[in-house]
């Protein structure tokens, strides 16, 4: 089968690979029929996050049909419709049961204390083969499923395998109550649904932070007021425009991939103190560098949220990532939550939300690709083009 490869930083290609196998009774075999690019992915093959296996197959969005189920999987059978949680757990250790499903104690095979266990991801998560791919392997498959009713199509179930509840956990994180203003950094895809998580838990103003015009657009039609760090100070106008006490939540949804104004460096980052960055594309890699601003999002956050305030964190930053704006955090008694979203958590309440038309996931995607020409999608999508900002991919399209 083919299948979108891991070489080295820099390097990725559309390879044929062995077909996945049941190992374990838990296992199903999932043709996938949509997949996805996201950010995070960009980060392995930018080499921001460092650890990646040569010949881990990427991607951890994914719908598909079940082909194969190991005995112990009792819910699923074959031609089920699925969409594939990002994040594995095993629903039976204590973590899963209290909900913390990216914590479980027995996905990552190296050990209970690894933390996350998710597709396509570094030597720490697993590895586990991702879902870019026309089948996959899916570990825990009773749990890591999620069944999907006639209604919702393939398009928009894909967006809840991660982006969707990550940009809800990232609410949660937040502690969103009725009537709380609420600022979102970064209007991405995840940005999206943060501003549209937030509105659907109950917040009263929705501020989007971004520099990207087609995003703070999309940003203003879903209701958000929209503040253009490239043209003013964010943390003067997030104060202004909330009376100057400063937004009660902040959503931070962008993580490492954070820009200064005019994509300058953070003036507290000290690269002698922190490198985020130990792998590196080699010059003639058509993927940009990693970043000089690893904390500016966070940065803005501690500075802008009210004294009292809550920050849900739910962008990515590396291991490496360390520099952190602490003794202001302490002295303005902010609290600060974050983490890997527990997609099992969340997936089956907004697989109903979607069924029912309250949201159309779908509108986010820009682009529909064939699996085979996954890496121009890639190198495109890293660029930030104009007008990029979901990329799915048709594994079908192979065949």
């Amino acid at each position: 089968m083919r299948a979108v490869v891991f070489h080295a930083v820099g390097d990725i290609r559309v390879d044929d690979v062995p077909e996945p196998e049941i190992r374990e009774p838990t296992d199903a075999i999932v043709r996938l029929t949509a997949s996805a690019i996201c950010g995070t992915d960009l980060h392995f093959v930018r080499g921001s996050m460092s650890g990646m296996t040569p010949g881990t197959i990427l991607g951890h969005e994914g719908v598909g049909v079940v082909e194969r189920v190991g005995d112990d999987v009792r819910n699923l059978v074959v031609g089920d419709r699925v969409v594939i949680c990002s994040t594995i757990g095993c629903g039976s250790c204590n973590y899963c049961r209290a909900g913390y499903y990216a914590q479980c104690q027995n996905a990552n095979p190296n050990g209970p204390d690894a933390g996350t266990c998710f597709f396509g991801g570094p030597e720490a998560t697993g590895p586990i083969d991702g879902l870019q791919a026309e089948r996959a392997r899916v570990p825990y498959a009773h749990v890591t499923c999620v069944k999907l009713p006639d209604e919702v199509a393939d398009d928009d179930a894909l967006l809840l395998s991660d982006i969707f509840p990550t940009a809800w956990f990232g609410a949660r994180l937040a502690d969103v109550q009725t009537g709380d203003t609420v600022a979102v950094l970064g209007s991405g895809v995840v940005g999206m649904f943060a501003i549209l998580s937030a509105q659907l838990q109950g917040a009263g103003r929705v501020l989007a932070v971004d520099q990207i015009a087609s995003r703070l657009e999309q940003a203003r039609r879903l209701g958000a007021e929209v503040v253009d760090f490239s043209r003013e100070d964010p943390v003067d106008t997030l104060k202004r425009l909330t009376g100057g006490a400063g937004p009660d939540r902040v959503i931070d949804a962008v993580g490492i991939d954070a820009e200064s104004p005019g994509d300058q460096r953070d003036p507290g980052y000290d690269s002698e103190v922190q490198e985020v960055a130990p792998d590196q594309p080699g010059d003639d890699s058509p993927f940009r560098r990693p970043g000089d601003a690893p904390s500016q999002a966070l940065r803005w956050a501690v500075e802008a949220v009210a004294k009292a305030g809550t920050i849900g964190i739910i962008g990515v930053y590396p291991p490496a990532a360390e520099h952190f704006p602490i003794g202001m955090a302490m002295n303005r008694n902010l609290t600060i939550q974050m983490g890997n979203c527990n997609h099992r958590r969340y997936v089956p309440e907004l697989v109903e939300l979607v069924r029912s038309g309250a949201v159309t996931p779908s509108n986010v995607i820009s682009q529909i690709d064939d699996l085979t020409g996954a890496v121009d999608a890639y190198e495109t999508f890293d660029r930030r083009a104009e007008g990029w900002h979901k990329v799915a991919l048709d594994p079908a399209s192979v065949s």
